[in-house]
């Protein structure tokens, strides 16, 4: 039930970056073009966009595929009823939530892997690695103490039922012992991706996924000879897998078998520390914000019940099959960003990142249509509950019309990430979320409104993050904002 962050063995270059970088192939169209020259530049763009999809699909197949295993582990959990469904919901939020400073890590290594891979300097993007996941594990053991010690009362802010909550804390405890793992798998995803082979990620998190479903349906039932765990089953085989994934991907690191290789000796300097906090604490913070709001509104979502809160978690797992297209895009934007500042070429960098937004958008919007089409079929495969499934398919149908706006945030978020602009999305977040969506629900709260409407307060805050996310892309000063941690950067607007 975790974010698939890793997929294949790298056995060929995924990115040709002479071809990527060629100025043939990024055409710039100025307003004396005659509209022959237009054509041509249209028919020229095309291999441009197949490079967005080169990096997408591979992440989006592989999220795909993480999706369908979440549906199918909601599934096998919901058996459990409700509240199992709930604990783990709530599991899975206090957990990454407690992770955001490596999900901060994480953004600081692609967007400097990124710029090192651009910038055609390979045993940089080496070096960065290994520092990467030297300052990564370290923090992961440090976070183990209070995911451990403080599970229990962190849980209880829910104000959900006894058992769920105790369910819930004994949930983040097992996660917790896998923190190393998490860590692993996050900063290699991340530096892989940055260098532009999203095919190692894919397979791997094939491997970690098929795992993964074996093992929750195992250890919640005690099945093929293994304790009956209930949802305790679910959180041990999702650790146990991520150490699968982290396992072999070290083999392969320390073989040579990726495309961004060890970094040796010297790798861990002062420097790159301070500059992977430079750019990851923003994004930290955007992180720990991102769970603080969730947590206060699942908080106001649970004041209705326990069946509202279920249907919530089913409702975005569901959903997870559109959003897993966006994150794919936004993967694709933040690399291909990241590489061409890196090669000195910051107007392609910006016209990449339009192209993925609209890829984005359009995708989304497909894919979430199918979704609300079949919204009452597949929550009643989910769980049997006709009150739990009533309120998520009104979910899937809010959320749903939301899938435009999301793409655009996805997209722009992990562009101007790719940039090291991480500071801007922090700031559409706290505006967004805290003020938009937490405020608008607590409004509704207080006024009595129905669940419903405390459902509706997420088109507010999505729309206000597409408008200033739009607004900051097209504003340009994200070209130069790696110049202030140390690195050469191409011209830009101020």
């Amino acid at each position: 039930m975790f974010a698939s962050h890793l997929q294949k063995p790298y056995d060929a270059p995924v990115l040709n970056l002479r071809i990527l970088f060629s100025r043939a192939t990024i055409p710039v169209m100025s307003n004396s073009s005659t509209p022959q020259d237009q054509t041509d530049n249209v028919l020229e763009a095309s291999p441009v966009q197949l490079k967005i999809w080169e990096l997408a699909w591979p992440s989006i197949l592989g999220n795909l595929l993480f999706s369908v295993i979440g549906i199918i582990s909601i599934k096998i959990v919901g058996n459990l009823g409700s509240e199992a469904v709930a604990a783990v919901t709530t599991g899975h939020r206090l957990f990454f939530a407690i992770q955001a400073i490596l999900m901060a890590i994480s953004a600081g290594t692609t967007a400097m892997v990124a710029r090192a891979w651009g910038a055609n300097d390979p045993n940089e993007a080496a070096r960065v690695t290994s520092a990467s996941l030297w300052v990564g594990i370290g923090v992961s053991i440090v976070l183990t103490i209070p995911c451990i010690a403080f599970a229990g009362s962190i849980a209880g802010v829910f104000g959900l039922n006894e058992n769920t909550t105790r369910m819930a804390a004994e949930f983040i405890q097992v996660l917790a012992l896998f923190n190393i793992s998490f860590a692993i798998n996050m900063v290699f995803g991340a530096a892989l991706r940055a260098a532009g082979d999203a095919k190692t990620p894919l397979w791997i998190g094939v491997l970690m996924n098929i795992i993964n479903v074996f093992l929750v349906y195992g250890l919640v039932f005690g099945e093929f000879g293994m304790p009956k765990l209930d949802t305790l089953g679910a959180a041990l085989a999702s650790g146990l897998s991520l150490t699968v994934s982290a396992a072999v991907l070290l083999g392969l690191w320390y073989a040579r078998k990726l495309k961004v290789a060890v970094g040796g000796r010297g790798s861990l300097t002062w420097l790159r520390i301070k500059q992977l906090y430079q750019i990851g604490y923003p994004a930290a913070v955007e992180q720990f914000v991102f769970q603080l709001g969730f947590i206060g509104f699942l908080w106001l979502v649970a004041y209705y019940g326990t069946e509202p809160y279920a249907a919530y978690g089913i409702g975005v797992q569901i959903l997870s099959l559109s959003f897993v297209v966006g994150f794919g895009f936004s993967i694709a934007g933040a690399t291909l960003v990241g590489q061409h500042l890196g090669a000195q070429e910051p107007e392609a960098a910006e016209r990449q990142g339009w192209r993925a937004t609209r890829l984005a958008i359009g995708s989304m919007m497909a894919m979430s249509l199918m979704i609300m089409f079949f919204a009452e079929e597949i929550s009643r495969y989910l769980i049997d509950d006709d009150l739990v499934v009533h309120y998520t398919v009104i979910f899937i149908y809010i959320l749903g019309l939301a899938q435009p706006l999301m793409g655009i945030e996805f997209t722009l978020s992990g562009c101007l990430r790719g940039a090291g602009d991480t500071r801007y999305p922090l700031l559409a977040t706290m505006v967004g979320l805290i003020g938009i969506r937490v405020g608008l629900a607590a409004l509704f709260t207080l006024a009595g409104l129905s669940v419903v409407w405390i459902f509706a307060a997420l088109l507010g805050d999505y729309l206000i993050k597409a408008l200033m996310l739009t607004h900051r892309f097209r504003s340009g000063r994200w070209k130069n904002k790696m110049k202030r941690f140390g690195f050469d950067a191409p011209g830009a607007a101020a």
